[in-house]
């Protein structure tokens, strides 16, 4: 091999120097060693693994089940020409690995379900949502494994151009608890995920007209607002693998919405049950009832 081949060969303190600084020596040989699982490898679930792969995490479980299409360009990491009709969690992992050549990682290409969530889970000591906003029942049960399992969760939501974030901790609130879906049909679950998820509800006032279409189960997204959700997620994921630095679990919450640039720190207790935010479901009910009407739908 040429010296200059050697000299440019990989090496995991070399590649990751760089973030020394802001975690020690320690807490980066400590990374190396923790375990990412995420769900969805799209929007957001695609750059949350490749900013974690970034900071040296060693291992990820990574399930998703689609492959990329055109309608991905505007936002999601693996999207490319090149990557047309490939699976998301075989185009994903290739760049993970093309950042750190030593990174485990199991794929999951059959996505999530209540047959391999156990297994999806077994040896994570975080787990990133990256699920599709619309994926409710997979959400639900891969909630409720964490908390079986005991371990920590965060979710970061991609609103407009900004930010809501939401963190589960064993011991704490748990997400049926905060979101209150119940048997609740899916209309109304979107209804009590979006509220919830962003009480303050930055982003609602440049929304533009058509942006939504719950028929379709379409919404619109900009590629900034997934990339504030990978620097705010992997955050508090780092921070959940170091146990270090305070963790904000439900039922506080935040959002950044960068097109206001304005920050809010929301605290809930009941979740939904909250006074404030029944009355935000309330009227979140009247104003999707007038959007399916204007789409040639029913009524929630």
């Amino acid at each position: 091999m040429a010296e200059s081949d050697n000299e440019l060969r990989f090496d995991y303190a070399q590649a990751f120097s760089r973030n020394i600084g802001w975690v020690t020596e320690q807490e980066q040989q400590v990374l190396r060693h923790r375990c990412a699982a995420i769900a969805g490898a799209g929007g957001v679930g695609g750059v949350h693994l490749l900013t974690l792969a970034r900071m040296g995490v060693g291992a990820f479980n990574l399930a998703d089940f689609d492959t990329f299409d055109v309608p991905n360009f505007n936002r999601q990491a693996g999207a490319f020409v090149s990557t047309l009709g490939q699976p998301k969690v075989e185009v994903m992992a290739r760049m993970a690995r093309d950042i750190n050549p030593e990174v485990k990682i199991r794929v999951f290409p059959q996505g999530v379900n209540q047959g391999n969530l156990r297994e999806f889970l077994q040896d994570a000591d975080v787990y990133v949502d990256g699920l599709d906003f619309f994926a409710f029942e997979a959400r639900r049960q891969t909630y409720a494994m964490c908390e079986e399992m005991g371990v920590p969760a965060t979710c970061a939501a991609p609103l407009g151009m900004g930010v809501a974030a939401l963190n589960f901790v064993p011991g704490g609130m748990s997400f049926e608890d905060y979101f209150g879906w119940g048997n609740l049909p899916e209309l109304e679950m979107a209804i009590r995920f979006l509220v919830g998820l962003a009480p303050a509800g930055l982003h609602r006032s440049y929304l533009v007209p058509g942006g939504i279409n719950l028929a379709e189960r379409r919404g619109a997204s900009t590629a900034m607002a997934c990339q504030l959700c990978s620097g705010v997620a992997a955050t508090q994921a780092i921070k959940m693998m170091l146990k270090r630095g305070n963790i904000r679990a439900a039922p506080h919450g935040f959002q950044y919405d960068a097109y206001r640039d304005k920050y809010v720190h929301t605290w809930r207790p009941g979740g939904n049950r909250h006074p404030l935010q029944w009355l935000a479901i309330q009227l979140a009910r009247r104003k999707i009832n007038a959007l399916l009407a204007q789409q040639g739908g029913g009524k929630i």
